[in-house]
């Protein structure tokens, strides 16, 4: 696993902390962040184009000349997009850009800008970010002990933090996200990523496959009794091979039964005619 020193707003090391492996340690895969970063930008399309076609461009609707006899070409509207001024076909109409991307690709994405940001060097853990105070200026010296000269800088933060969302709001280049609205675009869109110690354990433990693991190590766990319950199925076959007799014999005794039964009504017909012979 690999373990990222935790440093405090003054830029000293105070601790270490371990990352998991499969997600700032993963292997960047290029495809993945190219859809993701596709997706974030058709997404943020306005989609408000619009062209006026053949009904809504104006002009009046009668026939400029008769059909035959001018020696010219027919036209029946002025509106017509053949002529200047006229109506636009097959134009843009207003429409969402947006699609939906599957939720594993995302994450996907997600784990290798982390592990690209890493094996870059430009991931910072941050102790905290307890601010004594709102004021931009003392919060541009602390980034500048942390970083130096970095351009644009990704704040990551779990919880509300009025203090350092007002110290940072200002700062050319520099944008506080939350641990839970973490995406690939905005990572690949800044140098440097720092998290909080918080956010880093948040991160790990949400993206991490080991969850899954453990999960199907437990479904396994389960699943060990398997043989005995296969076990006990075969003697409940047995059971049921067992009661099948009885069930034949009940099937029998209700088809006897049903037999009978019209037998019965045809000596009950019989009677009466018996009694009128």
């Amino acid at each position: 696993m690999p373990v990222v020193d935790v440093m405090n707003l003054e830029g000293k090391t105070v601790g270490k902390i371990e990352l998991a492996d499969d997600v700032f340690a993963t292997k960047v895969n290029s495809h993945l962040l190219h859809e993701a970063v596709r997706h974030h930008l058709a997404g943020q399309r306005a989609g408000t184009h619009k062209t006026k076609d053949k009904s809504e461009v104006s002009g009046s609707g009668k026939k400029l000349w008769k059909q035959k006899g001018t020696g010219r070409a027919r036209i029946g509207s002025i509106r017509s997009p053949l002529w200047r001024h006229g109506g636009t076909v097959h134009g843009p109409v207003p429409r969402s850009y947006d699609y939906a991307l599957p939720r594993k690709m995302v994450l996907g994405a997600l784990r290798s800008a982390l592990s690209a940001k890493l094996a870059q060097e430009k991931l910072t853990v941050v102790d905290g970010w307890e601010l004594e105070s709102h004021k931009t200026k003392p919060f541009r010296q602390a980034l500048s002990k942390l970083d130096g000269e970095t351009k644009t800088i990704l704040l990551v933060e779990t919880g509300a933090n009025v203090n350092l969302e007002r110290a940072s709001r200002n700062l050319d280049g520099v944008t506080l996200v939350g641990a839970t609205t973490l995406g690939p675009y905005d990572l690949l869109r800044h140098d440097r990523l720092m998290l909080s110690r918080e956010a880093a354990a948040r991160l790990s433990r949400a993206l991490s496959a080991e969850p899954a693991a453990t999960g199907e190590s437990t479904a396994a766990g389960e699943g060990e009794p398997g043989p005995k319950k296969a076990a006990s199925g075969t003697g409940g076959e047995k059971q049921i091979h067992a009661k099948t007799p009885a069930k034949a014999s009940a099937k029998t005794a209700s088809s006897k039964a049903a037999k009978k039964l019209p037998a019965k009504k045809e000596k009950a017909k019989a009677k009466p005619k018996a009694k009128k012979d």
